[in-house]
């Protein structure tokens, strides 16, 4: 299996980060791309940056040569985590101004597994238009909202629970 990780400059990287990790684990190829906000958000928040994932096959952001911008790609779903609401706009409305947003598009346009995992709050009505959008085109809305059910004891805990869903998604 081989799944590509999309991580753009919203809060949020914990998840990002925890996901590769959990991938890696279970033996999945990944591609990624991340934003340059993204990467700043990421050193920012986790004080991690994308050489302490050597497991990924990482893709410059702005490379619309790269394979994952093709159709043919080889990749059988698509994560976007933190999902921007820039992001998920852009995606929504077909505009592919770099390799995140086109790799996204070919998911959608080869019909194959894209999940948008949504950091934000409070959520305008455009936002939640534009989820919607993504939901009637076959994207899978996984906003970062976790159950308290389990009785989570850390911020990783939580962290779980989201992951723990998006693998649900892609498994």
């Amino acid at each position: 299996m081989r799944v590509i990780v999309g991580i753009t400059g919203a809060s949020g990287s914990i998840y990002a980060v925890s996901l590769l990790r959990a991938l890696f684990n279970h033996g999945i190829e990944i591609y990624g791309v991340c934003s340059s906000i993204g990467k700043e958000v990421m050193q920012t928040e986790c004080g991690v940056g994308l050489s302490d994932f050597p497991f990924v096959n990482w893709n410059a952001a702005d490379d619309m040569s790269a394979p994952i911008a093709s159709g043919a790609s080889c990749a059988d779903s698509m994560v976007i985590v933190p999902c921007s609401m820039n992001t998920l706009s852009c995606v929504a409305s077909g505009i592919s101004n770099n390799l995140l947003q086109r790799a996204a598009a070919v998911m959608l346009k080869e019909s194959r597994k894209l999940i948008i995992v949504p950091r934000e709050t409070p959520l305008s009505i455009i936002q939640i238009e534009s989820m919607l959008k993504l939901a009637n085109a076959g994207a899978i809305i996984l906003p970062t909202m976790p159950g308290f059910y389990k009785n989570p004891q850390s911020i990783q805990d939580i962290v779980n629970f989201i992951v723990e869903k998006i693998l649900t998604q892609i498994m």
